[in-house]
């Protein structure tokens, strides 16, 4: 019977790249100590480290949103109040 594969948090896996990162124990020593294999963690450090440019652009926490996919939502409120206030006018 199969096992059933493990689902890690971001935190998690953050953590274990982390310590990948910093280079003080081998990838096997890693995978032993978080019980991932050592592709995983090359896999998992590898996307922090393309991902770490990104981490210090401008906007900080706000990565992959463009401005339109910022604003789309408040034009489309500004568009339903506009239309609230015309009905509004016009039953006055």
């Amino acid at each position: 019977m199969a096992a059933k594969r493990k689902i890690h948090t971001n935190e998690f896996k953050a953590r274990v790249a982390l310590e990948a990162v910093k280079g003080i124990r081998t990838g096997g020593q890693l995978s032993s100590a978080f019980q991932v294999h050592a592709s995983q963690i090359a896999q998992w450090k590898r996307q922090l480290l393309e991902a770490a440019p990104g981490i210090f652009a401008r906007g900080g926490g706000e990565c992959g949103k463009s401005e339109a996919e910022l604003t789309a939502p408040l034009f489309e409120e500004i568009g339903r109040l506009k239309v609230e206030v015309d009905w509004l006018k016009k039953k006055l």
